[in-house]
């Protein structure tokens, strides 16, 4: 809960109260606990606090439960009790201003990025590729480029690769060798990105991040939630979204240095999900981008069931930590428990790997960074519950804050304008029919000249067989003649 008159978050109530400072929150934070424990309370308490001290944040929603923040919290005996228990006054319940999104369009605005904006580097990452088809791959898009030619979705992406493939005899002067083993290596990952429904999220209208930078009337922080229950299903297309927004969102943000508050916070439940058979482009990403964006007032919250869940390169960014109750049933469960007790400061009033393990619901040991950047000795204590509501919202209440968003206009419509795809099939179709036409017209002229030859045999006049007969017998008593006339001659001559 945010507390204006200190400008700090309240959090949490033990012995004494746990505070986050604003200021600190850009170091990131960490929210572990077994299935159960309270890890979801923990992360709306969060996100409620940075929303009303007006920073937006986003949300990824695995289990579809967090909807909940559009509506406010009702009275039960639980929450009742931690009311009592931490003494809160003026504790009200209320709803949060929220906008909905969703890859597929369905339960939120549509998320859809270009093929171009993603660009050769990061999609062959992602898909995998080795330095050789990386090659191809930016040999593609730099063809694109010089024909003025759109990627737009992945049919263009398919077509421009197809194209480079098809004329690599051209290009190999200028670029280099393009086989075809590595045409058909790319054409088969982008089949695989497809199948994982990358046709979807790629396309227009692109998504705009600052549009999540947006404030209520009242100036609390717009929380932005991404519908993630069908999405983190296919981790290709998962680890494409966040590999995709990590990267903007380091890019488009400037270097701040030292803010008394994040600019935005974003907040990764079931974290696990993300890192699990993750492409390592991803966890490289998500390393660089945890290391460097704090410096560009962006605060990044795991939610996990382990620390362990975390890579240690990505785990020592994290200086703020809550660590609910885990359980020890297996000898890989206690080197765990292990890990995650030593990550905290001790405090001497207690052994910190045995309260992990006798934490209750709700429960958890806290340890955040104080104004110089230190983090506190671990406490125990409980977390203070959320205004809004712990329900998912129903269907109706759902879509009828998708259509009054004012950004439906801009989103909701898919847009297929002409780019490589179309272009590429013109020309194609155009230089068949130029083909065509070369041809037909070479197919004339062999008639043409077939036909002069035709006429012109057709124009000597043919001998008849007794014209042939006459012709023989003439030639024979001429020359029997002809003898004579010279015998007769000689003859002469003789006598």
């Amino acid at each position: 809960m945010y507390i204006k008159d200190t400008h700090k978050i309240w959090l949490a109530a033990g012995t004494e109260k746990v505070y986050l400072e604003p200021s600190m929150a850009n170091r990131h934070g960490l929210i572990a606990g077994a299935t159960g424990t309270g890890k979801t309370v923990t992360l709306k308490v969060l996100a409620e606090s940075f929303s009303d001290m007006g920073v937006p944040t986003f949300i990824a929603d695995i289990k579809g439960d967090l909807s909940g923040m559009a509506s406010p919290g009702t009275e039960n005996k639980h929450i009742r009790r931690s009311i009592d228990t931490m003494g809160l006054t003026g504790f009200d319940y209320t709803s949060y201003p929220v906008q909905f999104w969703d890859v597929y369009g369905k339960q939120g605005l549509p998320v859809r990025t270009t093929v171009s904006e993603m660009g050769p580097e990061l999609l062959a990452r992602l898909l995998g590729l080795n330095d050789t088809q990386t090659g191809v791959l930016r040999i593609v898009f730099r063809v694109a480029d010089e024909k003025e030619l759109l990627l737009i979705d992945l049919k263009d992406l398919r077509s421009m690769v197809q194209y480079v493939g098809d004329n690599a005899k051209e290009y190999k002067l200028t670029y280099g060798n393009i086989s075809t083993q590595s045409v058909g290596a790319i054409q088969r990952a982008l089949l695989t990105l497809e199948d994982e429904g990358g046709e979807i999220f790629f396309g227009e209208p692109s998504l705009d991040l600052s549009d999540w930078l947006d404030w209520a009337e009242d100036g609390r922080g717009m929380m932005n939630i991404l519908e993630c229950s069908t999405l983190f299903q296919h981790p290709l297309l998962y680890g494409t979204f966040l590999l995709w927004m990590l990267s903007e969102i380091y890019e488009m943000f400037p270097e701040a240095g030292d803010l008394d508050k994040p600019k935005l916070a974003f907040f990764f439940d079931e974290a696990h999900l993300l890192f699990d058979d993750a492409p390592k482009a991803l966890v490289d990403k998500v390393e660089q981008v945890v290391r460097l964006i704090r410096s560009k007032g962006v605060s990044v919250w795991f939610i996990t069931q382990n620390p362990t869940d975390i890579p240690e390169s990505v785990l020592g960014q994290i200086g703020n930590r809550v660590q609910h109750a885990l359980r020890a049933y297996t000898p890989n469960d206690q080197k765990a428990l292990n890990a995650a007790a030593k990550s905290f400061r001790e405090n001497e009033a207690f052994d910190t790997a045995e309260a992990i393990q006798a934490l209750g619901v709700g429960e958890a040991l806290v340890s955040v960074l104080d104004p110089d950047g230190i983090p506190s000795i671990v406490q125990k204590a409980n977390i203070l519950p959320p205004k809004s509501s712990m329900k998912a919202v129903n269907a109706v209440l759902l879509q009828s804050a998708v259509l009054a968003s004012p950004l439906r206009d801009k989103y909701a419509e898919e847009e297929d304008r002409e780019s490589a795809y179309e272009l590429i099939a013109k020309e194609r179709e155009t230089a068949e029919k130029e083909a065509e036409k070369e041809k037909e017209a070479e197919e004339k002229e062999k008639e043409k000249e077939k036909k002069e030859k035709t006429k012109k045999s057709s124009g000597r006049k043919k001998t008849s067989v007794i014209e042939k007969a006459i012709s023989s017998t003439a030639n024979t008593i001429g020359r029997e003649i002809g003898k004579k006339i010279v015998r007769g001659i000689f003859d002469t001559f003789l006598k």
